[in-house]
């Protein structure tokens, strides 16, 4: 009975952690900045890891938006953002300055909203590594390209709850920036 086969770790036979990556990204000794998207909203936290386990330092999540002004999609690109933001609002009141960007086992697209809450982080002043190449460009951040689409759009039920609340396709822009400069005032 010399063949005895040990298991992998149920984390990692269910493919829900990968264990090398996150061991480096403990030995960095900087807190790590979690990003999660799930299918309504995007939820982040700074968390430091220590042998008793990982301590959230400030997290955020696309819901508390709403106190903001913010009326649309919670899990879009410009949501995204938005939620970088906020949570670069609270980590500097903690006065936390940078972080080490785990995405889990998200596939790392370009253009992605998880690069999108990034560059909020970068452009507010939480240093986290990126690479500016695989950032989505600011029209795409602001709703552009769905103002486009919905201008184009002949189908009655698509963004039948949007256009409820707006008087027209192009105050997408305009929610994003009053949203965006409500954050802004945050201290």
């Amino acid at each position: 009975m010399t063949g005895i086969k040990r298991l992998a770790l149920k984390r990692r036979r269910l493919r829900l952690t990968n264990y090398s990556l996150r061991k480096s990204l403990i030995l960095s000794k900087k807190p790590r900045l979690v990003v999660r998207i799930s299918n309504r909203y995007i939820y982040a936290a700074l968390t430091l890891s220590k042998p008793e386990g990982d301590f959230v330092l400030a997290s955020a999540s696309s819901k508390e938006l709403k106190k903001f002004g913010w009326v649309l999609s919670f899990k879009n690109l410009s949501a995204a953002y938005l939620t970088g933001v906020l949570l670069t609002k609270k980590a500097l009141k903690k006065e936390l300055t940078e972080a080490v960007l785990d995405i889990g086992l998200s596939s790392p697209t370009k253009g992605n909203r998880i690069f999108a809450f990034v560059k909020a982080c970068n452009d507010f002043g939480l240093k986290v590594p990126l690479d500016e190449s695989v950032t989505p460009d600011e029209n795409r951040i602001k709703g552009v390209h769905i103002v486009g689409y919905m201008k184009q759009s002949t189908q009655g039920i698509q963004f039948s709850k949007v256009k409820g609340i707006l008087s027209s396709p192009d105050d997408v822009v305009k929610i994003f920036e009053k949203t965006l400069e409500k954050l802004k005032e945050v201290k």
